[in-house]
C-alpha cells in the first residue's frame, strides 16, 4: 500500500470525523466564494434552517455582510462577533448545535491570484471553513517545527487575510505523543488560534473521560469506501496499516475528538476565543486546556451545589485570562437558569488592580472600577448587574481594603435572588487574613455569593491556609504541567560567593553592632558593599545577552532594602548610566571593530528604573513598567514591588539580594519563569542564599501536592475555632483585663498611661487586639450568640487607645538607647574589600517535578502485564526501597535531584521493560496470556533455541485452545478435564508440527502454564 501522510494520517483523520458527525463532502460539483472559502449554497441553506421565516433577500444580505466582515485588518474580529451575535440573524445556532451543518472536506485550496496553499482537512459549519487540519507522518524531518515555519509565512502574506480571518481553530500533528522534555513543539498534536504573525502552538491533555461509545457513530464501511476513492486510495482498505491508524486514539483522532467533537466544539466557538489589544496590535488567543477544564470545574462544582473553592494553577498559566472568560460562560449558565450574575474581581494592591483592569479593557471587557467604600457599599447594594449603558459583558475591579468597612453598611438588607455576585480572588496566597475585617466582611456582604480564589502558590500554613480560607480546590495545574506544555520555563539558580577580609567581623565587633536586620542593612546598603555587587549585576547580565545572542532581555534586581535599593539605582547613574551614553558607532569603526566588541556594544546596560513605594508618582512608576516590558529599560531595582503579579516575558535575569519566604519566594523565583524567544530557562542570580528556604518551600509544597493527590485532608486546619475554643479564649480575654475600667476609655486611657513596664503593655494590647481577631472570627464563622459576650465594639476602641500608649513606650525606649552609628560605619568600611564570585550553577527543582517523575515511574511499572518477570521484580523492588528509605518525603534541593534521577533511571528501565513486553504482545495479537508463557518458557530454557519457532508452536496451541473453549463453554469448568484436552495439543505443536524435541514432563509443564492463564482468565483473576 501507499505509505504516505494521506494513508497513514489524514485518511483515518477524516474517517475518525465522519464518526464524530461530519459528514463528507467532494470537492467537485460544489458552489463557493473562492475569495474566503465560504460554500455558498450551504451556507444559504443552512441560514434558512437556523433562522425561521428568514427570506432569500435577508439570506443573500446575510452572505454579502458576512463576506464583506472578512476583509477588515481585525484578525477576523468583526466576523467572529457577528459568528457568535445573540439577537438578529444566526450564523449558527448555539442553542440547538446540532441543527447546524458539519462537513469536512480535504485539499480545499485557499487562492489569491497566483498565491495558494491547501490545507489537508478543512471542517465547515454551515459552509463556512472554520476550522482546518495539517498532517504529516510521524518522525517527518523538522517535525511540526517545518509545518509552524509554513503556516508563519503564509499568515504573513496579506493575499490570504481573509483566510485567516475566518479560521478559528487550527489543528497542527505529526501523529506524535508529546515529546516533554523538548523546549520547542518538534512532535505531537497541537492547536492554535489564526494569527497574522506567529500562530503560537498549545498543547492539549484531555482531562474528561470522554465517552467514545457515544461521541463516535459506527464506522461506516460505504461511507469509506466513498472518501477512499475519493482521494485514489481504494488499494488500501483492507491493508493492517490502515486499519491501526483508524485507531480513535491515535494523537491526531484523540485531539480532533477534544477539539471537534460537537459539545466541545460549540464551547470553544462561543467561550474559548479572545481578541486581546497588545502594543504590537491585535491578538487572537485561545483558552489553554487547563483554561478550559478549570471552567468546566467551576461548572461541576456550581451544579452540586459548592459555592467557594480555589483555582491552582501555576504562576504564568493565565488566571486573569480565566476569569475573563468566565464572565462569559457563567453569565449563560446563570441566564439560563433566569438569574443575572454580577462579577467581581477583588485584588489586594493598587498596582494589581491596575494591571487587572489593563488585561480586562484589553480583551474587550468593560471595567468598573469604585474609588471609595461608600461608592463600593452602594454597588453592592444595587441589584443593577452592569453599569454601562450599551450592555456589554462587565467586570468590577475592586481592592480588598474598599470590604474594610462597617459590615452594618455592606451586608445586604434587601437581597434580589436574581442577581448572583461572583467573587474571583486574586492571588488567595497572601494579604487574606483571616483575622482581618475582609473576609468577615465579603462573607457579610452577600452570603449566598460565589467565591473562587485564583492562585499559584496556595498558603500551605498551619495558621493561614489557603484550602481553609477559601474551600477545596476546583481545579489544578501545576508547574511541571505549564514546563512541559511551553508556557512556563525552568529555572537555573547560580550561586554567589562573597569574600570580604576578617576585618568585616572585628568591625561588627567593635562597633557592637547586633546581628539583627537593621545594622546588617545599613551595611547591605552601603556604597563599598553595593558598588562591587552591582559591578557583579552587569558584568554578567551583559554575558548574558552576548551568550544568548539576545539583547532584548531584561533584569530585575530584588534588593536586600529600600536604601540598598536607593544605593543601587544612585551608582548606576552615576557610573554606568554616563558611560553607556556613546556616540553612534562610525561606518569607519564598524568596519575596523571586530563583531565581539559589537556584541559587546550592543549588550551594554544603558537604562534602568527605581521602583519604590515611596519613590516617584503612581503613573511614573507605571510608565516604568510598561517601558520595561516594551524593551526600553534594561534593569529594574526593586525591593517589595513588582514581586508578585508582574509579567514580563523578557524579564529573563533575577538578582536576588535578601531571602523570600515560602510561597513569597516561589512568586518573586516565578518573575522570570515566561517563555521567550527560544530560551529554555530563567535565571536566577542568588547572593542571599536561598537555598535553606528553597527546601522547606518546596518540602511544604511537596507534602501538599502528594495531599491533594490523594486522598482529601483528613480535616480542616484549626483556624476556624470551636465554640469550646472560643468561650475559652473570652474567659482569658476577661481574665486579662479584669482591672482595668473596659466600660469606659477615658478611664481605661488614664489607667495604662501609669504602666511604664512594655512587657506588661505588651500582654495587655495582646489580649484587646486577640478579641478583635475573634470578633471577625466569630462573623466569619456566624456564630453570632458569642457577640453578647463581650461588648467587641468598646474592646476595639480600647485596641486603638493601649496600640498608641504601646508605640509610645517603644519609641522611648529607641530614643533612649539609639546610638547614631552611620559615622563610625563609614569609617569602619574604609579598608574592607567587598568581592563577588560565582560559585555554582544548578536547575531550580520545585516539588511537582518529583511528584510527577514518581506519578509517571509507578504509572510505568503498573502498566506491565508481567508481574513475575524477574527485570519486573527487580524494578518494583528497588522502586519500594526508595519509599522504604522515606527520602522523597524529605525533599530537600539535593535529596530530590537524587531521587528524580533514581525515578528517571528506574522509568527509563521499566519503559523500556514494558516496550519490550508490548512487542512480544503484539506478536500474539495483544494477547498477554500467551505472552507470559511464552517469556516463561525462554527464562526456563532448553525448550527452544529459536523464540520464532517457539512462538508458532504457542500459536498452534493457542488456535486449538480457542477452538476447544469456543465449541464447549463449559470446559473451564472443570480445570482436570481441559487440562487432559490440552496436554496432547501441547505434545502436537511442538514435537510433531514444530520439530521441538520435548518430553512428557516438558510437555505437561508447557500445558500447566497454558491451562492456569486460560484458568485465571476464566476466573476473573488478574495477572497481580
Amino acid at each position: 500500500m501507499k505509505f504516505n501522510e494521506d494513508s497513514r494520517v489524514k485518511i483515518p483523520s477524516i474517517l475518525h470525523l465522519i464518526r464524530l458527525g461530519y459528514e463528507y463532502l467532494p470537492l467537485k460539483d460544489t458552489v463557493r466564494d473562492e475569495s474566503t472559502n465560504i460554500f455558498t449554497e450551504i451556507f444559504k441553506q443552512s441560514i434558512v434552517k437556523i433562522n425561521n421565516g428568514i427570506d432569500e433577500h435577508e439570506v443573500n444580505r446575510t452572505l454579502e455582510e458576512t463576506i464583506l466582515s472578512l476583509d477588515n485588518d481585525d484578525l477576523g474580529k468583526a466576523f467572529y462577533t457577528k459568528l457568535t451575535e445573540r439577537s438578529g440573524i444566526k450564523l449558527i445556532d448555539f442553542e440547538n448545535f446540532d441543527n447546524n451543518r458539519f462537513n469536512v472536506v480535504t485539499e480545499l485550496t485557499y487562492k489569491n491570484g497566483d498565491d495558494e496553499f491547501r490545507p489537508d482537512i478543512i471542517l465547515l459549519i454551515n459552509g463556512m471553513p472554520l476550522a482546518f487540519i495539517e498532517v504529516k507522518i510521524p518522525n517527518n524531518k523538522a517535525g511540526i517545527l517545518a509545518e509552524r515555519d509554513r503556516i508563519n509565512k503564509r499568515f504573513q502574506n496579506k493575499k490570504f487575510k481573509k483566510f485567516v480571518n475566518i479560521t478559528q481553530l487550527m489543528v497542527f500533528s505529526n501523529n506524535m505523543e508529546y515529546d516533554d522534555d523538548s523546549a520547542l513543539p518538534i512532535q505531537g498534536a497541537f492547536y492554535a488560534s489564526a494569527s497574522y504573525d506567529k500562530p503560537r502552538f498549545n498543547y492539549f491533555r484531555e482531562e474528561e473521560n470522554l465517552d467514545l461509545s457515544t461521541l463516535l457513530k459506527p464506522a461506516d464501511d460505504q461511507l469509506e469506501d466513498l472518501v477512499l476513492h475519493d482521494n485514489n486510495l481504494i488499494s488500501i482498505k483492507h491493508h493492517a496499516e490502515f486499519a491501526t491508524n483508524k485507531d480513535p486514539n491515535t494523537p491526531t483522532n484523540r485531539l480532533s475528538t477534544s477539539l471537534f467533537s460537537k459539545d466541545r466544539l460549540a464551547f470553544l466557538l462561543k467561550y474559548a476565543i479572545a481578541y486581546v489589544d497588545e502594543i504590537k496590535g491585535i491578538e487572537k488567543h485561545l483558552m489553554r486546556y487547563p483554561q478550559i477544564f478549570a471552567t468546566k470545574a467551576i461548572e461541576n462544582k456550581l451544579n452540586e451545589g459548592v459555592r467557594k473553592g480555589i483555582i491552582w494553577h501555576t504562576q504564568g498559566s493565565g488566571k486573569t485570562a480565566l476569569a475573563y472568560y468566565n464572565v462569559a460562560f457563567l453569565t449563560d449558565y446563570y441566564q439560563q437558569q433566569k438569574i443575572i450574575p454580577k462579577f467581581y474581581f477583588i485584588v489586594d494592591r493598587i498596582d494589581l488592580l491596575t494591571q487587572a483592569t489593563k488585561e480586562f479593557v484589553a480583551r474587550g471587557l468593560t471595567v468598573h472600577t469604585v474609588s471609595s467604600r461608600q461608592d463600593f457599599v452602594k454597588d453592592i447594594k444595587s441589584t443593577t448587574a452592569i453599569h454601562n449603558l450599551q450592555g456589554k459583558p462587565e467586570i468590577t475591579v475592586v481592592n480588598i481594603h474598599k470590604f474594610d468597612d462597617d459590615p452594618e453598611a455592606i451586608q445586604q438588607q434587601d437581597y434580589d435572588i436574581n442577581i448572583q455576585r461572583i467573587y474571583f480572588l486574586d492571588e488567595v496566597h497572601r494579604s487574606y487574613n483571616p483575622k482581618g475585617s475582609f473576609l468577615a466582611n465579603l462573607k457579610e456582604s452577600d452570603p449566598n455569593a460565589i467565591k473562587i480564589g485564583l492562585t499559584g502558590t496556595p498558603l500551605l500554613g498551619e495558621e493561614y491556609n489557603s484550602k481553609s480560607l477559601f474551600g477545596d480546590y476546583i481545579h489544578k495545574y501545576y508547574y511541571n504541567a505549564s514546563i512541559a506544555d511551553g508556557y512556563t520555563l525552568r529555572l537555573i539558580r547560580e550561586g554567589i560567593e562573597t569574600s570580604y577580609q576578617m576585618q568585616l567581623q572585628e568591625i561588627l565587633k567593635a562597633l557592637e553592632i547586633q546581628q539583627g536586620d537593621l545594622d546588617k542593612k545599613q551595611i547591605y546598603a552601603h556604597k563599598r558593599f553595593v558598588e562591587p555587587m552591582l559591578d557583579y549585576i552587569i558584568d554578567d547580565f551583559q554575558a548574558s545577552r552576548i551568550a544568548h545572542d539576545e539583547n532584548s532581555i531584561g533584569g530585575m534586581v530584588i534588593c536586600d532594602s529600600a536604601d540598598q535599593a536607593k544605593m543601587m539605582f544612585d551608582i548606576f547613574t552615576a557610573k554606568y548610566a554616563q558611560a553607556n551614553k556613546v556616540e553612534e558607532p562610525t561606518a569607519e569603526y564598524n568596519a575596523a571593530s571586530s563583531y565581539v566588541d559589537n556584541q559587546a556594544q550592543q549588550a551594554k546596560i544603558k537604562t534602568a528604573a527605581l521602583i519604590l513605594h515611596d519613590i516617584g508618582t503612581k503613573d511614573e512608576r507605571k510608565n516604568y513598567v510598561e517601558d520595561f516590558k516594551a524593551g526600553k529599560i534594561d534593569l529594574l531595582f526593586v525591593f517589595n514591588m513588582l514581586l508578585t503579579g508582574f509579567d514580563a516575558p523578557r524579564l529573563k535575569k533575577l538578582y536576588l539580594g535578601r531571602v523570600i519566604k515560602a510561597h513569597n519566594l516561589l512568586q518573586a523565583l516565578t518573575r522570570v519563569n515566561r517563555s521567550y524567544q527560544a530560551f529554555k530557562y530563567g535565571n536566577v542570580v542568588d547572593f542571599a542564599d536561598i537555598s535553606k528556604e528553597f527546601d522547606k518551600t518546596n518540602k511544604d509544597y511537596f507534602d501538599e501536592l502528594q495531599t491533594v493527590a490523594g486522598d482529601e485532608f483528613e480535616s480542616y486546619s484549626n483556624l476556624f475555632k470551636s465554640p469550646e475554643e472560643i468561650n475559652a479564649d473570652i474567659a482569658e480575654i476577661k481574665e486579662t483585663l479584669f482591672q482595668y475600667n473596659t466600660q469606659n476609655a477615658e478611664i481605661f486611657s488614664q489607667q495604662i498611661s501609669q504602666i511604664e513596664d512594655r512587657k506588661q503593655m505588651l500582654a495587655l494590647t495582646k489580649a484587646l487586639g486577640n478579641a478583635k481577631s475573634l470578633y471577625k472570627l466569630i462573623r466569619l464563622n456566624g456564630d453570632y450568640a458569642f457577640l453578647d459576650k463581650l461588648d467587641f465594639k468598646k474592646l476595639a476602641i480600647l485596641y486603638r487607645v493601649a496600640r498608641q500608649h504601646l508605640d509610645q513606650l517603644n519609641l522611648k525606649e529607641t530614643l533612649e538607647n539609639a546610638n547614631d552609628t552611620t559615622n563610625l560605619l563609614n569609617v569602619a568600611l574604609e579598608d574592607v574589600i567587598f568581592m563577588f564570585t560565582k560559585i555554582s550553577e544548578a536547575e531550580l527543582v520545585l516539588a511537582d517535578a518529583l511528584k510527577d517523575t514518581l506519578r509517571k515511574t509507578r504509572e510505568a511499572l503498573a502498566g506491565n502485564f508481567d508481574p513475575k518477570d524477574p527485570n519486573f521484580i527487580t524494578l518494583k523492588e528497588e522502586l519500594e526501597r526508595l519509599f522504604k528509605n522515606k527520602n522523597l518525603s524529605e525533599v530537600s534541593q539535593q535529596e530530590m535531584k537524587n531521587n528524580i534521577e533514581k525515578l528517571d533511571t528506574l522509568f527509563d528501565k521499566i519503559t523500556e521493560l514494558n516496550r519490550t513486553n508490548d512487542l512480544l504482545k503484539a506478536k500474539y495479537n495483544g494477547d498477554s496470556k500467551y505472552s507470559r508463557i511464552h517469556k516463561r518458557l525462554v527464562e526456563h530454557g532448553g525448550i527452544s533455541d529459536k523464540e520464532s519457532q517457539l512462538f508458532e508452536a504457542l500459536q498452534g496451541v493457542k488456535q486449538q485452545a480457542d477452538s476447544v473453549i469456543m465449541q464447549n463453554s463449559q470446559v473451564l469448568s472443570n480445570e482436570g478435564y481441559f487440562e487432559q484436552e490440552m496436554v496432547r495439543t501441547v505434545i502436537d505443536e511442538f514435537k510433531n508440527k514444530h520439530n521441538i524435541a520435548i518430553n512428557l514432563s516438558s510437555a505437561k509443564m508447557i500445558n500447566k502454564l497454558v491451562v492456569k492463564e486460560y484458568m485465571n482468565e476464566f476466573n476473573g483473576l488478574t495477572s497481580w
